[in-house]
Parts: C-alpha cells; structure tokens; sequence
C-alpha cells in the first residue's frame, strides 16, 4: 500500500487591496506597468480586473497617475492631490488635501480644462523657497467640483435649443442647452440650473436644463445660484431629518441628570436683531476683588452622537451659510433655532466654560461641566447700547432685572479688551457691508454694519472661553481642534515697511515680527495720511486662519492657546471640541474614544476648506448685490479712496455707498502710466502725476456687470485727482 504524499500548504498571496498596490509602488520606487503589477505580486489572470478596478480608484483619488505605458505613484512624480481656487486675474491655487502643505500657484497657461472647484491633481514645475508658494500645472482633473451649473439664457436656437452662459465669470465658455421638460419656459435674461455635458469645442460644451430659478435681477434668484456655485446643499438627507423630528422639544428629566442646575442664574443672550440660533449666554458676577464670567454654550453633542446622520451631514456642511436673505443651516431648524437654541425662559443644556478672574480681568482659574440653563432675557445689540452705552431711560427700564449684572459685564469686557491689546492682539477697524432692503425685496441701501461695544463685550467673553477651553485640553496633554493663525506674510510685510520708510525715516521694520510690534505700527499710524496704507496693506499680509491639532498658535489674536468652542450650531469645529472636552471630564454623554491625530487632520482639512466656501460664496453673493443695487446709477458721479493698485488699472472704495470698482488704465488716455509695485504707485511717463493707496478721487460710474461681477469707473478729473510722483520719493 503506498503512502499518501502529504499535501504542501499553497503559498498565500497578498490579498488585493488598494493599500497593497501603493505598498508595492512605494517598495519598487519606479512606474509600474498593470502586467508587473500581476507579476510583483504572482497573481493569476483570473485576477487582473480586480486590479484593473483596484488601479482606476488609485487613479481616481489621485494617488496613482496613468503614464503611457502604465502607472506612477504621485507623491513621488511629486503630484498633489487637491482642489482647485481660480482668481479674479485668471490664475488659480491647488489647495491640498493634506492640510500641513501649501497651496500650489497654478499659471493660467497651465490651468488647461479644469474649472473652479474642481479636484485634480498638480504636477509641482517649480519648488520656491521660504514662505513662496510651490508652482505647479494642472495634469489631470478628478472629478468635477460642480455637478450642476447656473447659466444665464442667452437666446433660443433655431432647433429649439437655447444658449447659455455660465453665471461665474472664471467660466469662459458658453453651453448648448436641451430642456429636461420641454413644458419649461424660459425667457433672454433667465437663470437656470444646467447640467454639463460633452465639450463640443474649446468653447462650446452641451448642457441639460433641469430647472428654472427665475429672472436675474431677482436677490432671490442672486442667492440660489450662489449657493450652487458653491455647492452648498439646501436640503437634509431623510436619515438626519427623521433624527430631528424624533429629538425631543424640550429637554427630558432623564437629560438633565449629572447637569449642575443654573436655571436661578440670570444667563442672557446678546445678539442681532434677525437671529434665531443662539449659541451662547453669558452671566458676570462679582468675585472678591474680581470678577466670575460664566459662559454657557448650547450642548449640541448631547443630542447629535458622532457618526449619526446628523453628525454626518453636519461635517459635510461644515458650517451654516448665511445670505443677505436667507441661511443653510448646519443642523435642521428643529436644533438650530428649537431645542439647542438658548432661547428665553425655557430650559437648556449647556456647557459652561467658568472663569474666575483677578481685578485686571486676567483669567486665574477656570472651570468646565455640563449644565442646564434657563436664559432670562434674549438681548440684542441695539438693546445693549441704547441700555448699557448710551444710558438711556426707557431702554434701561425694560431690561431692569438683568441691567445690574450687563453693567458689571461692560466692566470686565473693558478690562480684558485693554489685556488683550496690551499683548499685541491686532483689530483692524475696517468696515463691513449691511444691505438693507425695502418692502418689496429690493436692494435699498448698502451702508458699513454699525459696530459698538456691545459687539465687542460677547467677542471678549467668547475669545476668553475659547483660550480657556484650549488650555484645558492642553494641560491634561488631550487632543484639540486648534484654530491657529500663521504669522503675518514677511515678503509683504518687508513693502509696507519700505513704502512708509519713504516719507518717514523713524519707520523701521522690527527685527522679529510679533503682534505687538505690528499694533504698535497701526497706533503711530492712526490719524495720519498714512492710516489707510497700513490698515489696508497690513490686511493682506495676514495669512488665512484654518483649524489644526497642531497648536501653532493665533498670531492675529496674539494667542498662544486657541480653539473654537463657543457656536456649535454653526460651525463643526466647535462640536469636535465639545466632544474631546465631553471625554475629558468622562460625562455619560461622551463619545467612545478620543480621536486620534489622522482623523483629527482629515476633520481640519475639510471643514477648512468648508469656511472657505461659506467665505467666497459671502464674498461672491455681497458682489452681487452691490452690482444689482448700482446698475440704475450708471451715469452717477461718486467720490471714493483708491484701495487696490495693479499694473492694469486701480481699484476704488466708494464714499457714499459701500461699493468697489475699478479704473482701468485703459480709459486713462492723458499719458502712459507705469506700475511701480515697490511704492505701490501708478506713474505717468510723461506728465510725473501720480496715484497712490489712500488717495481721494471722483469717478463716475461706466458700467455695472452681473456678467463679470464687477463696476467699471472712470476718472472725472485726472489732474484733480492725482500729484506729482516727486512728493513720494
């Protein structure tokens, strides 16, 4: 009887996964055919869809990048995965995915057909040293970052088909549109959403029309076709609404367990007068020779647990948008303005940031926990002034049973203002824009938003709780969400300096740039010819804030501990901090595990990028508006400051409404101006007149185009407005 041969166990083959055929890139450090990647790996041909499919998700994420004869890993073919930023001048940034890296300048040559939004991937050309941004050419476009595209209908074609342009000027192509329901009716001058399709040439593409917003000159129809620019979603899934609607109204007897009662307590709430989501109430007492600031901020995570649908859609969003008419809320209505709100007179969790202070308003001990709250007046900041700053009778009466404890209030805000500008924290005292609108809807005025110190009173208390809750979650060595600020541009910074050393030799660039030496700038400034100059130029030194859990600190702010704790409503990075801050003090309520670098990394990089679209879609809708509300003056004579010079033209800030627009060297015709960028001038050649930052003209009004988003001026008078380029040097 012959033995059996025992069987030899089969070599085990790697199992096919992504993060196998990036470990295989990575270990052979060169382009990988999809034949020896089958090879590599001793797979069978049964297996080479699977990597086929495998290979078409690297190159969709944009980790792999398809060469002609196979594939190559992008990080070493030194690509960037990100999304891309077009610019008013026509030249774009890749901003990464990976939030530690800087954004890559992208020529408008080398921009090819990626749109504004869109993910792609970057080849790196040219590596800059120092605080210069790394320039790079589009190589690949990922995934388009519009689905659906606003256009203006143009005309009807002889087919029945309509021509349109895209509403967003960095889109210069036109686009042949169908009717997804042919019953639509559509007018020259409509907007409408479309859906792109093939590219017909370098300037034409085919496009679906799915829906009708309405006329142009409608806010309304303004508002809606920003908010698909942007990509901003107007609607809940049906998992985070359910969720909602099966939230309580009002918090339970079984909510309020664990909680320190703080219903006796007069907590208020200061806000505008259209608000309806109030984060925070505040309450200030006398301590000894100090003061006791308690600030309560509504308990969001309490009713949205992590990677519920509500948490999701939440990080998806980012944060609220807001609009001259309308919000898109970061949660449904039912939590930002019902059961999360601080609203009056009805009980609310909170958690409470509670600081006791010493008499110069310096924080000295502060103190963390869960609370139930009930506010006992919702305040506006019209209230506050007329009440606390103006004094005036009838508007003290009505607030009586709170005016005591506001009084002590302005009292400490005061003292830690006066702290924090001592430490160098920077206030540029530029004005917003407010839009005011009629009965009918209508565009009325656009004024600067009126500021007081009632605006400034909550900011004190919030910036306080925020650097309290931060140093908390430091001193125990825990993770955080960190708001962090860079320091001020060098390279710009280095002209501001050089420009006012000019006509003043005592100016002098410090050798460390700090907070404190850059206020101390702004102070000798204030009142002179040259406070516009600074205020302006200093401006556009500053680096964009985003969130990190790395603490690198507020420059801005002069802050070495900050984060975000106090609008959890409204902005996600806030509720990641509650929930860190909820494991810290081990509360029942707490979320499994504190989160770790990478996922804290992932979170900061997109909500970032979030703040960035609620930031360009303010910016974009206020554009718009203003165009709106000027194309009836056209013909008008304005006075204004020059705030923005280039080598094509200048830009002027308008006195008697809030409007900017530009004077191209183009219709300029009395000499040839040259752009001096060291001096921030323009130049005549022949004549020597000058135009410089700050300086006051009168123009009149060309032209207002929705088309390009932008106000044409020209000069009423050049001599009037401009001077001799020899009294700057």
């Amino acid at each position: 009887m012959t033995r059996k041969k025992r069987s030899q166990p089969r070599p085990s083959r790697p199992a096919l996964s992504t993060s196998a055929l990036l470990k295989l890139f990575r270990q052979v450090k060169r382009p990988l055919s999809r034949a020896e990647i089958i090879r590599q790996l001793k797979l069978k041909k049964k297996d080479k869809r699977v990597v086929k499919e495998l290979l078409s998700s690297l190159v969709e994420q944009g980790k792999l990048i398809r060469i002609r004869r196979g594939y190559g890993l992008a990080e070493a073919m030194r690509c960037v995965t990100g999304r891309l930023e077009i610019q008013r001048g026509g030249y774009g940034f890749v901003v990464p995915e990976d939030s530690r890296r800087k954004d890559i300048f992208i020529n408008q040559r080398d921009i090819g057909e990626a749109w504004h939004g869109d993910k792609v991937v970057a080849a790196i050309i040219r590596e800059n040293k120092g605080d210069k941004n790394n320039e790079g050419r589009i190589v690949r476009v990922l995934e388009r970052g519009r689905k659906t595209l606003p256009v203006k209908i143009v005309k009807r074609m002889r087919g029945g088909e309509w021509l349109g342009r895209p509403t967003d000027p960095r889109l210069g192509f036109g686009i042949i549109c169908t009717l997804k329901d042919p019953a639509m009716e559509l007018t020259p001058g409509d907007i409408a959403l479309c859906v792109p399709g093939d590219k017909i040439d370098p300037a034409m593409w085919e496009g679906e029309i799915t829906r009708r917003l309405g006329p142009e000159g409608d806010i309304a129809v303004q508002e809606a076709l920003v908010k698909s620019n942007h990509n901003i979603r107007l609607r809940f899934p049906s998992g985070s609404v359910n969720q909602a609607e099966g939230l309580p109204a009002q918090p339970s007897e079984k909510d309020l367990k664990g909680r320190r009662d703080l219903t006796a307590k007069p907590f208020v709430t200061i806000d505008g007068a259209t608000a309806k989501d109030f984060d925070d109430a505040i309450l200030v007492e006398r301590k000894g020779k100090g003061y006791r600031l308690w600030v309560a901020i509504a308990d969001v995570a309490h009713y949205v647990p992590e990677g519920s649908p509500l948490d999701r859609e939440a990080l998806e969003r980012g944060n609220s948008y807001y609009f001259p008419q309308s919000v898109e809320p970061m949660f449904p209505e039912r939590l930002s303005n019902g059961l999360c709100s601080l609203n009056p007179n009805v009980k609310r969790l909170v958690m409470v940031a509670c600081m006791d202070t010493d008499g110069r308003g310096a924080t000295r001990s502060a103190e963390l926990f869960p609370a139930v709250i009930e506010s006992h007046a919702r305040l506006t900041y019209g209230q506050v002034k007329q009440a606390i700053l103006d004094k005036e009778p009838d508007a003290r009466e009505k607030i009586s049973h709170v005016l005591p404890m506001l009084e002590l209030a302005e009292e400490l805000a005061r003292k830690i203002n006066k702290l924090r500008k001592d430490r160098g924290s920077l206030d540029f005292d530029l004005p917003e824009p407010e839009i005011f609108f009629d009965a009918q809807g209508e565009t009325s005025d656009i004024r600067p938003k009126t500021r007081h110190f009632g605006h400034q009173l909550i900011e004190e208390f919030m910036i306080a709780a925020n650097e309290a809750v931060a140093h908390f979650l430091i001193e125990r060595d825990l993770p955080c969400l960190f708001r962090i600020h860079p320091a001020a541009d060098e390279e710009k910074l280095k002209n501001l300096f050089r420009l006012l050393a000019l006509t003043d030799k005592s100016v002098v660039m410090p050798k460390e740039i700090t907070p404190k030496a850059l206020q101390q700038l702004i102070r000798s400034q204030k009142g002179t010819d040259k406070e516009y100059i600074v205020s302006r130029m200093l401006l556009r030194s500053m680096k964009q804030a985003k969130y990190s859990p790395d603490n690198e600190g507020h420059f801005g702010l002069a802050s070495e501990e900050y984060c975000h704790f106090t609008s959890p409503i409204r902005r996600y990075a806030d509720l990641v901090v509650h929930r860190i801050v909820k494991s810290a003090l081990g509360n029942d309520d707490a979320p499994q595990g504190i989160p770790g670098r990478k996922k804290l990394y992932n979170v900061a990089g997109h909500i970032s990028g979030r703040e960035r679209v609620a930031m360009d879609a303010e910016r974009e809708i206020l554009k718009r508006v203003m165009v709106l509300f000027m194309q009836d003056k056209v013909g008008g004579t304005f006075g204004g400051v020059i705030s923005h010079i280039t080598d094509y033209g200048f830009y002027v800030e308008l006195r008697e409404v809030m409007a900017e627009g530009m004077v191209r060297l183009s219709t300029m015709d009395d000499d040839y101006y040259t752009y001096w960028p060291q001096r921030e001038m323009l130049v005549g050649e022949r004549t020597g007149q000058s135009f410089k930052l700050g300086q006051a003209v009168e123009v009149v009004l060309e032209s207002a185009s929705l088309e390009r988003l932008e106000l044409d001026f020209s000069l009423k008078s050049v001599t009037a407005a401009a001077m001799d380029y020899k009294d700057l040097i």
